[in-house]
């Protein structure tokens, strides 16, 4: 049983504030170049440079929240400021925080991990064909994305678009934007992530209470862990929009209407803020544990955070090295970290993080209205497992912001040209936090784009491809500036060359077949 925290004496809030300074402070400084100022890459910062309205972090230390704090604001170009209670939406985190509520039903006896989940469906059902003819799709499965369901994720819908029933989205009918949820895989064979499958076990839920999904959760979940912020329902209420933050693309515009809606509200419709999420993965991992089990008994706890899967084809928590396992909502920490659950999430403008360990009793959340988003939080997180010693931290498979942002800096202080010339002494220099990767010059070009500078971003991809000539998103992103720049047939040239390097690119498929069919 974890021990019970101490209360802050004078002295340990002034550590802990210490601690949140250098959290805060972000990346060493570093040269921008002969005779530039040291850049202090700050929280702010880092915020400033990627368009980054808002930000909010949750950090837990011995199975309690140390301190939760919001950065910024709520919409880019007004003044409302973050805060703790400011809403966010948080993409896939949604999901294990639904798995916890069906395993609820699971305790009660209300459904079953292993059998057919088209058993207790009533008002939709899984179709069946060729794939389930020996194996069929049960919740576990459908937890654990092995159920062989088609559509990876949700766009969501524009809040003056017809938003389809749930029914609608699964069977892919209109005004659904994505395609039918369908078994494309034998069910139980191999892992492959969808927010389809996760629609299913919404459905089931549903059927099985009778109960509309948000105030499912809300008995289920949220009432009984104290997570007063948090909401399923799609769209907020007035009442609760008001708190709410607005959604933030790549290039800093706001998301039209501030949001979308998601009537896929388990895989992707969880509005919530990081102190909910932090208790949420608290009362998971004492329940583990045996040291609460509001929401989970200690076998059903336990079950969760049981390895289902591994390894894993993609990483939330780790890296190729030390690649994640899948439980039931969650993904698990490989076995140098066996005690490591999590997630991360994307909606139309934002981004969020959850990371927590059931031993040490330390974890974080991390929330932002951008789609930079888990590019810093991803530099936040490791700044707070320095400071508060997490033991085999591993930074997952994702690009670095430190390096990208010192070339950013670079170009507002004098030129893209002198950037360009940076990259270059960064990988000669070959720093940990700054040595750039194949995606470096990709989100500088990014930036530029969204400071209109085209032919910038055009001479930045040029060396990207000549600096990885194997990347596909290097020749994507190429050709899509050819074509923004009337370039037709360096934007075809381009494409193909994408397509050529990975078969699977269907948005460069797509836009191969409308350039090829203008005259």
């Amino acid at each position: 049983m974890p021990k019970k925290t101490r209360k802050l004496s004078t002295e340990d809030s002034s550590e802990a504030a210490e601690k949140i300074q250098r959290i805060e402070n972000g990346l060493p400084a570093i040269s921008a170049g002969i005779d530039a100022p040291r850049v202090q890459l700050t929280l702010q910062k880092l915020m400033e440079l990627f368009k980054i309205p808002g930000v909010s972090v949750a950090v837990i230390d011995n199975f309690k929240i140390s301190w939760a704090k919001g950065y910024g604001v709520t919409e880019a170009g007004t003044s409302n400021p973050v805060t703790p209670r400011t809403l966010f939406q948080a993409g896939s985190v949604s999901k294990p925080v639904a798995a916890a509520g069906a395993l609820a039903l699971v305790q009660q006896g209300k459904l079953s991990l292993d059998e057919n989940v088209n058993h207790r469906l009533t008002s939709w059902q899984v179709p069946e064909n060729d794939f389930t003819q020996q194996q069929k799709v049960t919740l576990r499965r459908l937890l654990s994305h092995s159920a062989g369901l088609t559509v990876h994720g949700f766009p969501g819908y524009a809040v003056d678009e017809p938003v389809p029933t749930l029914i609608q989205v699964l069977d892919g009918e209109e005004p659904a934007n994505t395609e039918p949820v369908r078994v494309e895989l034998v069910p139980g064979t191999q892992w492959s992530y969808s927010g389809g499958g996760t629609s299913v076990a919404q459905q089931l839920m549903i059927d099985v209470t009778g109960k509309s999904f948000p105030q499912l959760m809300r008995e289920m979940v949220f009432d009984k862990v104290g997570m007063d912020d948090s909401s399923y329902e799609q769209p907020l209420p007035p009442e609760r929009s008001r708190g709410a933050a607005s959604g933030t693309f790549w290039n800093g515009e706001v998301v039209p209407g501030k949001w979308h809606i998601y009537p896929e509200m388990a895989a992707a419709g969880l509005w919530t803020t990081p102190s909910d999420l932090a208790k949420f993965a608290i009362d998971i991992a004492l329940s583990k544990e045996g040291g609460s089990n509001r929401v989970l008994s200690e076998t059903m706890a336990r079950e969760m955070l049981t390895t289902q899967i591994e390894p894993l084809s993609r990483s939330s928590l780790g890296n190729e090295q030390y690649p994640d396992r899948m439980g039931l909502g969650f993904f698990l920490g490989d076995s140098t970290r066996p005690y490591l659950f999590g997630h991360i999430g994307d909606d139309a403008g934002f981004q969020a993080m959850l990371m927590m360990d059931s031993h040490s009793g330390q974890g974080m959340v991390f929330m932002a209205n951008s789609e930079f988003g888990i590019l810093l939080g991803d530099c936040i997180v490791e700044n707070i497992a320095h400071e508060y010693g997490w033991k085999n931290y591993r930074h997952p498979d994702r690009s670095r912001i430190g390096a990208s942002a010192v070339l950013l800096e670079m170009a507002r202080l004098q030129n893209t040209q002198a950037a360009l010339e940076q990259f270059r002494a960064l990988k000669n220099q070959k720093s940990a936090l700054f040595m750039p990767d194949e995606d470096t010059l990709l989100i500088f070009a990014y930036l530029l784009l969204a400071d209109d500078k085209e032919r910038d971003a055009l001479e930045t991809l040029k060396l990207e491809v000549e600096e990885y000539p194997e990347y596909s998103d290097a020749y994507h992103t190429l050709a899509r500036v050819y074509n923004v720049l009337g370039e037709r047939h360096l934007a075809i040239e381009n494409f193909r060359k994408s397509i050529e390097l990975n078969p699977d690119d269907l948005d460069a498929i797509e836009n191969l077949h409308t350039l090829e069919g203008q005259h």
